[in-house]
């Protein structure tokens, strides 16, 4: 697959995931949706914040970093896009379960900045023989 596939793929993907946002938002109502819409609702807006993320994150490498190889950037913005996303949706379903403060959030930012660290680090050392 090439990088402008990709892209394309990434992008039309964004955007249906947030077309399933926007419909969960419209049509689910929280009183009957059950299990089922409540993962439907987690999963697009998971899906749409990750997609977005990752293109914004690509962009602003591929800007920034334009001599580096262009492959490089999309995994880094790809693991940087999931983790964001599962700390806006982890927060949100704090809040929704009325237990987000600020030392959850913190811990929660603490642990997914941790676990970037060692990803950045893990992957940076020689491999042993």
């Amino acid at each position: 697959m090439t990088l402008r596939q990709y892209l394309i793929w990434m992008g039309l993907g964004t955007l249906m995931a947030w077309g399933a946002f926007i419909a969960a938002l419209n049509y689910l109502d929280p009183k009957v949706a059950g299990m089922t819409g409540f993962l439907f609702f987690y999963l697009s807006i998971f899906l749409s914040v990750t997609g977005t993320l990752t293109l914004l994150g690509f962009a602003w490498r591929y800007w920034r970093h334009r001599e580096e190889v262009l492959f490089r950037h999309v995994s880094i913005s790809f693991r940087q896009g999931v983790f964001l996303a599962i700390m806006v949706v982890g927060a949100l379903f704090l809040e929704v379960n009325k237990l987000l403060t600020w030392w959850n959030l913190g811990l929660l930012i603490v642990g997914l900045t941790l676990l970037e660290f060692f990803l950045l680090t893990a992957r940076r050392l020689p491999p042993r023989i």
